[in-house]
């Protein structure tokens, strides 16, 4: 027994240092096909290239939320972003209010890809959200359900120096709108001059209501929290989309 385990030690020191070698080639092997196609030159389109800034009309692909998170850290990279998706997004000093409110990456926010919006100060990261809503779901979803595209977006507000509102009352903790890390859409104009609310549209078996109801899911995918019509009395009007939360979606 003794001489036969003898003989099978080689046997299997021979067969771990083969697939170890085996091992380390492919991952030398990958960290070489990553650096070329991550290179500035690559062949690798890029929304499927983490190394690439965001682009807002491209295509949405798993590398899409790295893009865009890291897009909404860097100033000059979202409004680069905007810029480059013809978003209409005017430069603003900072703003500082008080040790709870002010805006950072601060601008005038007066039309995303396809649909205007009437001028509101916002931060960058916010309208760059917003914008990907817009072209992602907004817009496909007025041609599959209503035949028209969405000319406007209709709100009310974004930055607002307050606390938390809730159905009890107000709240001590303050209210991502004191950041302008959140907007209130209340509906939408169409292309062909029909006029859409929350409040009037959002109940019922309609392409209307339809149509709403898909831009609320798809509202969930870009923020990181969103409240609507179903979650509470306060919201009965207005999708609440917040870019900060734990992925809260009523």
């Amino acid at each position: 027994m003794e001489n036969e385990a003898k003989k099978r030690r080689p046997f299997l020191q021979r067969a771990a240092l083969f697939l170890l070698s085996s091992v380390l080639s492919l991952v030398l092997l990958g960290l070489i096909a990553l650096w070329v196609l991550l290179r500035p030159d690559s062949v690798l389109p890029d929304h499927w290239n983490p190394t690439r800034p965001l682009s807002i009309t491209a295509p949405v692909t798993p590398v899409t939320r790295w893009q865009l998170r890291a897009a909404s850290q860097d100033e000059a990279v979202c409004r680069g972003v905007l810029a480059q998706a013809g978003v209409g997004f005017s430069q603003m000093e900072p703003l500082v209010s008080g040790e709870h409110c002010g805006i950072s990456q601060r601008g005038s926010l007066s039309s995303l890809v396809g649909a205007q919006v009437t001028p509101i100060e916002t931060r960058c990261a916010t309208a760059l959200r917003l914008a990907m809503w817009e072209h992602h779901d907004i817009q496909p979803a007025a041609r599959q359900h209503l035949g028209s595209n969405v000319s406007q977006l209709l709100h009310i507000g974004s930055y607002n120096c307050r606390k938390m509102r809730t159905a009890r009352g107000n709240e001590d903790a303050w209210s991502s709108h004191a950041t302008a890390a959140a907007f209130d859409i209340t509906g939408a104009l169409l292309a062909d001059g029909r006029r859409l609310t929350l409040l009037k549209d959002w109940k019922g078996a309609t392409d209307e209501s339809a149509f709403l109801r898909q831009i609320w899911r798809g509202s969930c995918k870009w923020f990181r929290l969103v409240l609507g019509p179903d979650y509470n009395r306060l919201h009965a009007d207005h999708f609440h989309l917040q870019t900060s939360g734990w992925g809260f979606c009523r």
